[in-house]
């Protein structure tokens, strides 16, 4: 599956830059490819991975046709969602 970013994914990059959490496409991509865990609710999937020591990695995604559109993606701390 081809993996696209909405206009405001490709914005948040920026986003997070500015808060020093620096994110790369690749990153995302990989995130959406292989996660560690993924949860559904209708239409929509958030996609975790492990970040760094102390953040996970959420992505929130929709599939369309046989492309997964990426919708945003933030960081997350590890305690709030790992048990």
């Amino acid at each position: 599956m081809a993996v696209r970013f909405t206009r405001h994914a490709r914005e948040k990059f920026d986003i997070l830059a500015e808060h020093k959490f620096v994110v790369t496409e690749a990153q995302i991509i990989d995130t959406v490819n292989s996660p560690d865990i993924v949860e559904t609710d209708r239409d929509l999937s958030i996609a975790q991975k492990g970040f760094d020591e102390k953040h996970v990695l959420r992505v929130v995604f929709r599939v369309e046709n046989d492309d997964k559109v990426i919708i945003t993606f933030y960081p997350g701390r590890r305690r709030q969602y790992e048990n």
